[in-house]
């Protein structure tokens, strides 16, 4: 029996567990025709999607991102899924709709996100989870199961799996299999792969067991990639006080020692908070323009130092996109005014990663046009410094 088999099986029994004998909809993408059903378009930037059969049983999502300017497009796939279910078994109380899909990807660690949605829906972000996929040889299965799910007699549901914010190249992320469920959610089995959830609330600091100042702060040019910036800093009054700048050429980068948590098990989302230096910016709000982009630095020199490192230095002859995830971790606007926080929610995968040292820091890289700096680390106890905040594992 091959893997796709079992996969399929598998599949099949924990319809069971979920108290559904059958699959309400399953596409399994078997044959060419099959994804001819969807629907595929991309949006808010330059990408470009297609969607067609991949071979051996499976369907594949082909983005060409290469003339995309500023990394904040999307692409996805969408299919009503409704016909033959009974929609009137939803709703508070009620049965929930359960959304699950086998998929393999080209570029790690990225995420994905499913979705669920009526012709009714205005908040896309509602009933959408994101899923960590961390490597690109295995197929991952990832499910997520509604909450309160508004759907009536009459509606239609559509289901969605799509890719957001991956980089500027070529990317393709092939689909097994997609189904959907009605479940009783009180025996329904866990979600499966690892959810990651869309802009959740940013919980209070002292929730967090937690709290580790970072190690090494420094401010790269990429318009100057030779020099190194150990004192860039600003006057106040007689003094000059350090900081770390974000603008169209400064790129501020963070370094974290975690070795002493090493093998312990991150639980939930943690926090970056940066402490506000200045910030200019545009005064009216434009969609994905004046952010602050935290982003995973995964190559390079994973020792530097702030009194040495260099755009150069750090890149070890790469482009300093090449050393970078090409999808952000998160874009969030800065808290203005002196001494006041902004609090980046850094999701349980990537606080994993970090300590486990195959996430090498983060890197503040700016979304549109904005110019921010942040108080970094002064000799001592500082409060002010760059700190992560998070829980492990007792």
């Amino acid at each position: 029996m091959d893997r796709r088999a079992l996969s399929r099986i598998l599949a099949f029994a924990a319809a069971l567990a979920a108290g559904r004998a059958d699959a309400q909809f399953f596409e399994g993408f078997d044959t060419p025709a099959a994804a001819a059903g969807w629907e595929f378009f991309s949006g808010d930037g330059q990408a470009t999607v297609q969607f067609a059969p991949g071979g051996d049983g499976y369907a594949s999502i082909l983005v060409d991102a290469t003339r995309d300017r500023r990394n904040v497009w999307w692409a996805l796939i969408k299919r009503e899924v409704s016909a033959g279910m009974d929609l009137g078994e939803l709703g508070p109380g009620g049965h929930e709709l359960r959304i699950e899909a086998r998929i393999r990807v080209s570029h790690a660690p990225r995420r994905v996100n499913l979705h669920l949605n009526t012709q009714r829906t205005t908040d896309f972000h509602t009933h959408l989870m994101e899923f960590d996929i961390p490597d690109t040889d295995r197929w991952h299965t990832i499910s997520m199961t509604t909450r309160d799910f508004d759907a009536r007699a009459g509606d239609t549901v559509f289901a969605q799996l799509a890719l957001m914010d991956w980089g500027r190249e070529s990317y393709r992320v092939d689909v097994d299999y997609l189904k959907v469920d009605m479940v009783d959610p009180a025996r329904a089995v866990p979600d499966l792969g690892e959810p990651v959830p869309y802009h959740p609330p940013i919980p209070a600091p002292a929730t967090f067991g937690h709290v580790v100042r970072v190690a090494e702060d420094a401010v790269i040019d990429l318009a100057h990639p030779d020099a190194n910036l150990h004192d860039w800093s600003v006057q106040e009054g007689s003094a000059r006080k350090r900081v770390l700048t974000v603008n169209g050429s400064l790129v501020s980068i963070l370094r974290f020692d975690l070795s002493a948590l090493r093998g312990r098990r991150v639980t939930g989302s943690g926090l970056l908070e940066l402490t506000t230096h200045s910030v200019s910016r545009p005064a009216a709000e434009r969609k994905d323009f004046g952010l602050v982009r935290v982003v995973e630095i995964l190559g390079g020199d994973p020792r530097w130092l702030r009194d040495t490192v260099t755009a150069d230095s750090l890149c070890r002859g790469r482009r300093f996109e090449e050393i970078l995830n090409g999808q952000m971790i998160i874009d969030w606007p800065v808290t203005e005014g002196d001494g006041n926080r902004t609090f980046f929610t850094i999701s349980r995968p990537v606080l994993q990663r970090l300590i486990d040292g195959r996430t090498l820091g983060l890197a503040l890289v700016p979304l549109g046009s904005i110019d921010a700096s942040f108080h970094a680390s002064q000799p001592g106890a500082d409060p002010l410094a760059a700190r992560l905040l998070f829980n492990v594992d007792d």
